[in-house]
């Protein structure tokens, strides 16, 4: 966000108290006068970048997946998706990875609630090179884009120099035969450990 920041003026940042737990604060930092806390009002946030994307600029949002895609949920469907407006929803937090702050923060509905909205993109990255990758692919892309990371750090098995990023398309990360291990984000690397478990034989068999 802070590079892409510095190339283009009309990328702009609205949070929702949340700075500091999904990083938006390092944008902040850099270009204060185009970072915007909403405060703790994730429906009032998506109405003001609705109204900003009208306006010709490229707002990304950001809040925690549940507040974001949850409590959010009809403002995001009549004010970004019925209109097709350019706004980016960077959810962080998805899924059971928030596991101690309790069952009413972790988000597992919200590739559903997403999904059912027409016209929305949604982006689900592995890792950070993947991460860094979706963020520009969904600043260069021309409609509304639902962003949903993990809170837990993972490995980072992309290359940087030679990984690839295009919306819509999958990726073939290791080879095998029979079984096919489909994963999105966190998972992902789970999903590795997993074939490699098959590959060497190491499950166990029923009697």
């Amino acid at each position: 966000m802070k590079e892409l920041g510095a190339e283009h003026d009309d990328l702009i940042v609205f949070d929702a108290d949340l700075a500091g737990a999904t990083k938006t604060g390092t944008f902040k930092k850099a270009s204060p006068d185009r970072h915007f806390n909403c405060g703790i009002a994730e429906g009032n946030m998506i109405t003001v970048a609705a109204g900003a994307s009208a306006m010709g600029l490229v707002p990304f949002v950001s809040s925690f997946s549940m507040f974001a895609a949850g409590r959010a949920f009809e403002q995001i469907r009549n004010s970004i998706g019925y209109p097709h407006l350019n706004v980016k929803i960077g959810a962080t937090h998805g899924g059971i990875s928030v596991g101690e702050d309790g069952a009413s923060h972790q988000c597992c509905e919200d590739f559903a609630l997403m999904r059912s909205i027409p016209g929305m993109t949604v982006l689900c990255p592995s890792d950070d090179v993947e991460a860094r990758a979706a963020v520009k692919a969904a600043y260069e892309h021309q409609g509304p884009v639902y962003l949903r990371f993990g809170r837990l750090a993972v490995p980072v098995f992309h290359d940087e120099t030679t990984f690839q990023f295009e919306i819509g398309k999958g990726e073939q990360l290791t080879n095998g035969s029979n079984v096919a291990v489909i994963a999105t984000g966190l998972l992902v690397l789970e999903a590795l450990k997993a074939a490699e478990v098959l590959r060497q034989g190491r499950y166990l068999r029923r009697t």
